[in-house]
């Protein structure tokens, strides 16, 4: 267990680590600035080390220590909950932010920061991780240095079904994801790390279940069995389609390239109730000759 001990510990501290640069960035930054720049690079930097940390103690883990796959999705529950209420607004997966665009919350220039936030915070992490493990802190390190030269592609299937599982994960966790945007984070935090828990669950053995680009690019792209044609049909236009999937069925339409709802009728903001207006003014009518012919006039 002293092995598993180590990387909660690392998690902890690459956690703190970036809720100390986030808050720092706060207050030396424009909102601006902070939002597509800090945030999204802090936020891709700590998912990236934890998630490289989850997939070598998921590897290594049921053979190097003893424990089985349900310490692992425990640890990623947890730390996405984290990771979901600590981002401050960052997305830290490219998705999520063209997603922004088309809705029209974030302009061209913002979006194209946020990416290259994200970029250059998953190549930060990866890094960091990278140097961690080559202090070999403890076995699984040692063994994963060892195997690191020789990594073979997360995709387990043909190219098009891999395309499809990416694909169905991305437009499931984005379709929560629109869903709970304006609910609080008490509930959005733990909704979305049970999705991207029963998501990974789901589909790891398949592709690796990642339906998140810039992560994808940090984890299996340097590995060998499949081309970087093959990556990027899997694990970007994927994604990228499920995406777009799921912000359709949501809006009925996407607000960036059209306004017409191609899928819900269009309701008017004022109904006027005409028949049931009429019917009430026909049953006063009624009642009044009633009344009348009850209460005739007195007779002199």
């Amino acid at each position: 267990m002293s092995g598993l001990n180590v990387s909660i510990a690392f998690f902890l501290l690459v956690v703190s680590t970036c809720e100390m640069l986030r808050r720092l960035s706060k207050r030396l930054l424009s909102p601006g600035a902070y939002c597509c720049l800090a945030g999204e690079l802090t936020g891709s930097l700590q998912l990236c080390s934890s998630c490289l940390e989850l997939r070598m103690l998921l590897e290594i883990g049921p053979w190097g220590g003893g424990f089985g796959p349900d310490v692992v999705f425990t640890l990623l529950f947890l730390l996405f909950t984290v990771h979901a209420a600590s981002l401050d607004g960052a997305s830290a997966n490219p998705t999520v932010s063209l997603q922004e665009f088309l809705l029209l919350e974030s302009g061209p220039a913002a979006t194209a920061a946020k990416l290259l936030a994200q970029a250059v915070g998953v190549g930060t992490g990866w890094a960091i991780t990278k140097l961690y493990w080559s202090w070999e802190l403890t076995q699984f390190h040692l063994i994963q240095n060892l195997i690191a030269s020789e990594c073979s592609s997360s995709i387990r299937t043909s190219l098009y079904y891999g395309a499809f599982v990416e694909g169905a994960c991305s437009f499931l966790f984005h379709l929560v994801l629109l869903r709970l945007r304006r609910s609080r984070t008490v509930y959005r935090a733990p909704a979305l790390a049970a999705t991207v828990t029963f998501l990974t669950y789901a589909a790891v053995m398949t592709t690796g279940a990642f339906f998140n680009p810039a992560l994808a690019v940090a984890t299996t792209f340097a590995c060998t069995g499949s081309s970087l044609r093959d990556y990027v049909q899997v694990y970007w236009l994927g994604p990228l389609a499920g995406m777009l999937a799921a912000l359709l069925l949501h809006q009925g339409n996407i607000p960036r390239l059209f306004q017409k709802n191609l899928l819900y009728g269009q309701k008017s903001k004022y109904k006027i109730p005409k028949a049931r207006v009429a019917h009430a003014e026909g049953g006063e009518e009624r009642r009044k000759g009633k009344g009348e012919k009850s209460n005739p006039a007195p007779r002199a």
